[in-house]
């Protein structure tokens, strides 16, 4: 590239002169400095694109490896996720645990209170049908044929008077 720069100039220095005179002395010294000075500033040209050149790949490994820091970051946010994710199953496991030790609890509360309900019933018809037994077996014993007889005539005559007593004991076969 510097050379086909340098020919260029030489041969548009060559072609711009008159060609009668020629070149003079002044005309190759001033040359020689431009060729001089040509070739410092393509030196300096040179410098400056290697330096772009490096500082283009210092850019480029800065990107590089800012891509490579953005990638692990993202790895970590990535397992960061995936252990919030495994933390959220345990507690919805946690929670379903809870969830049926008290469906549990409830329904063994519920089986009690059955329980008592029935047993309270039980309780109170064998009562009942217990002091219903006593209750006749004591007016048998102390109901003598000839005090039940006294009474049943006491009623016949109470049921002259009453006409619900009467029916009570017609149907009952006592009158």
């Amino acid at each position: 590239m510097k050379v086909i720069l340098l020919l260029s100039l030489v041969l548009f220095l060559g072609f711009s002169f008159p060609k009668e005179q020629g070149f003079t002395q002044e005309d190759r010294e001033r040359l020689i400095r431009l060729e001089t000075t040509l070739k410092v500033f393509m030196e300096q040209v040179d410098k400056r694109f290697e330096q772009i050149d490096k500082r283009i790949n210092d850019v480029n490994k800065r990107i590089t490896e800012l891509r490579e820091d953005m990638n692990k970051r993202f790895e970590l946010v990535d397992k960061r996720f995936e252990q919030i994710d495994k933390r959220f199953e345990q507690i919805n496991n946690e929670l379903n645990r809870l969830v049926n030790i008290m469906v549990g609890i409830f329904a063994g509360q519920i089986a009690l209170v059955v329980a008592v309900i029935g047993f309270a019933w039980w309780d109170r018809r064998t009562i009942i049908r217990k002091t219903k037994e006593e209750t006749f077996e004591d007016m048998e014993r102390e109901l003598k044929p000839e005090k039940f007889k006294k009474l049943l005539n006491a009623l016949r005559e109470k049921a002259k008077n009453d006409k619900e007593l009467e029916a009570i004991l017609k149907k009952h076969g006592l009158l």
